[in-house]
């Protein structure tokens, strides 16, 4: 079950950190609504780079369905030095 605070809970930030654990995210809600999210930097930097390699992903396949970027196999040969 997701944590959910008021943001004016902040103002006792320590039971706000208490709250988020790694996996679970503290979302913290302004006049009823979603506005803010804290959560473990394990959690953060794992985001970050699972967002890169996505991106990194689609670049490729981006340039896979490029055809006019592909080798024939005597240019691969040549490249690698066969």
């Amino acid at each position: 079950m997701p944590n959910i605070l008021p943001v004016s809970d902040l103002r006792n930030y320590n039971e706000v950190l208490k709250n988020c654990s790694i996996g679970e995210p503290v979302f913290l809600t302004k006049n009823g609504r979603g506005k803010y999210v804290v959560m473990d930097i394990e959690d953060y930097e794992r985001d970050r780079m699972e967002k890169k390699l996505l991106l990194s992903l689609q670049e490729a396949e981006n340039s896979v369905k490029d055809e006019s970027a592909w080798m024939t196999l005597d240019e691969l040969k040549e490249n690698v030095g066969v």
